[in-house]
This record gives structure tokens, C-alpha cells and sequence, in this order.
């Protein structure tokens, strides 16, 4: 399960964040996820509930926000929306789309104490 390994990612970045703003506690972590990132958002909503055990973010809320995919179609020579990867242009048809965005999963930011 690799949605494990993105949560403890996401632990040292908290735990790094913590220590350079010395905080006292972490009371929200907002995630963005890409459509095309390949994360099963509710399995790492899992994960990290048991990754944020013990640490400064235990019982912060985590908030998921969806970054829709898009990719260049060669034939349009456009950005479009696509909900996969390898899927068509829906403009055109054309499976020669490059993706360009939606494939990302990061940090945005933290809400402290």
C-alpha cells in the first residue's frame, strides 16, 4: 500500500514544519491530490490517521482537495480537461494527449497552534 508511504511523507514534513515554527500543535493539514496522481484518497485518509498517532498533528483534521487532470492534445494544440490518464481528447478524440496537470499530491499548508 503505498498510500502508507505517502503519509509518513507527509509526517516528516509536519514534524519539519513543527520544528523550524516550534509550535505546539498542528490542528489542520490540507493535501492536494492530483486526479491522475494514482492516490486512493480514502486509504491515505486512513493512513494518516494512524501515521499522526503520537505526533504533533495527532487529531488534526485533514483536508483533501481534488486537483482536476488536464493535458495538452497535439491535434487541438489546446490544454483539455481529462479524467484519465491515456483517456481522449474530448474535443477531438485524439489519444495523443501529453498530461499536464492533476498528477501531483503535496502539502499546501498547515494550520498550527
Amino acid at each position: 500500500m503505498h498510500e502508507m508511504s505517502l503519509a509518513e511523507g507527509v509526517l516528516q514534513i509536519v514534524e519539519a514544519a513543527v520544528a523550524e515554527t516550534r509550535c505546539q500543535r498542528v490542528k489542520e493539514v490540507r493535501l492536494e491530490i492530483g486526479a491522475l496522481s494514482g492516490v486512493e484518497v480514502e486509504a491515505l485518509r486512513f493512513c494518516m490517521d494512524v501515521v499522526l498517532r503520537n505526533s504533533p498533528a495527532e487529531g488534526a483534521a485533514v483536508v483533501f482537495e481534488t486537483l482536476p487532470g488536464q493535458g495538452w492534445c497535439m491535434q487541438c494544440a489546446d490544454t483539455v480537461a481529462i479524467g484519465a490518464l491515456y483517456e481522449a481528447c474530448p474535443r477531438c478524440g485524439s489519444y495523443q494527449v501529453q498530461p499536464t496537470g492533476g498528477m501531483e499530491m503535496r502539502v499546501k499548508d498547515l494550520l498550527v497552534d
